[in-house]
């Protein structure tokens, strides 16, 4: 199926891409659902018009991917969140009059809390793991250090640029999902770390080298691969929990603020995420622990 045998598809893509600026990831994980959702239709029903796809077409679908394909839960909502997206926009260019997806509801999925490091496993990296006494190290060291120390994502920190950092307010910039931007406080010590390590780039790097922050010895920015291989490599050597991810110190970010009190809007706007629901769930994990503390402490838990 080809996006010129649906050019509503082509459509809709454009608009994510021009108006909502999503990113290219997202734009690919939109464009598989939907060809795979058109393909579907074509193979079961043959060419049907926009106007005359019914829910009872897409709960067809939806059923062979948790039949057939095994689809998690996650996934099958993941594509009915796409459908939803397209149907709404075409019903808002009056392409059709009615949206099939209204009656159309997901399966529900389990509530998992988030993992994260324990606070003592993370000082046990930052003061006595060493690290290589060279500029892969010192950038290793410092990536780390920033995504515990603001929670931001590895594709925020990967697209960093050097006057992101602002010395007087001691703060960074971070563009954020759908080119938001916001506002990370750092501490001083931290602002002058990382300003350091702006002006010492001329002193170890022999080739040319544009604002990006974060570069190799040979002045490349580091791609999601290098980052993920160098939190697994280092979170290996402190903590035991399966997953050993830039994200694992996004969570751990977040639930240690939790734990300490933090104001839940206030954690939402370090994380930018878009809805206070997406936060909500580092409070589960603080809620935890009280039980935890409880059951320890007191004489009749």
């Amino acid at each position: 199926m080809t996006l010129q045998a649906h050019p509503h598809i082509q459509a809709f893509l454009d608009y994510l891409k021009f108006q909502k600026r999503f990113s290219q990831n997202t734009l690919i994980a939109y464009e598989n659902d939907l060809q795979s959702f058109f393909s579907y239709l074509t193979l079961q029903y043959g060419e049907i018009a926009m106007a005359d796809i019914k829910p009872p077409f897409i709960r067809s679908w939806l059923a062979k991917l948790k039949s057939a394909e095994d689809c998690s839960a996650k996934t099958i909502n993941r594509k009915i969140s796409s459908l939803r997206s397209f149907f709404k926009f075409h019903l808002k260019q009056a392409v059709i009059t009615a949206n099939p997806m209204a009656s159309i509801v997901g399966p529900k999925i389990p509530k998992k809390l988030p993992a994260f490091i324990k606070e003592n496993d993370l000082e046990t990296l930052f003061r006595h793991v060493e690290f290589p006494d060279n500029w892969t190290g010192r950038t290793e060291k410092l990536v780390l250090t920033l995504l515990y120390h603001t929670g931001m994502r590895k594709s925020e920190l990967i697209n960093l640029k050097d006057h992101h950092i602002d010395k007087s307010r001691n703060a960074i910039k971070v563009l954020g999902k759908g080119n938001k931007e916001r506002i990370i406080p750092l501490s001083p010590a931290l602002t002058d770390t990382l300003q350091d390590y702006v002006k010492s780039k001329s002193l170890y790097i022999n080739y040319p080298v544009d604002d990006t922050l974060f570069v190799t010895t040979k002045g490349k920015k580091l791609c999601p691969r290098q980052l993920y291989s160098i939190a697994k490599h280092y979170l290996s050597l402190i903590t035991t929990i399966d997953k050993k991810s830039p994200h694992i110190l996004r969570h751990s970010f977040a639930t240690h603020l939790m734990n300490s009190g933090a104001d839940l809007n206030a954690v939402k706007e370090l994380l930018g995420h878009s809805s206070l629901a997406s936060t909500q769930v580092y409070t589960h994990n603080t809620i935890e622990k009280l039980k935890d503390v409880f059951k320890k402490a007191h004489p009749k838990a």
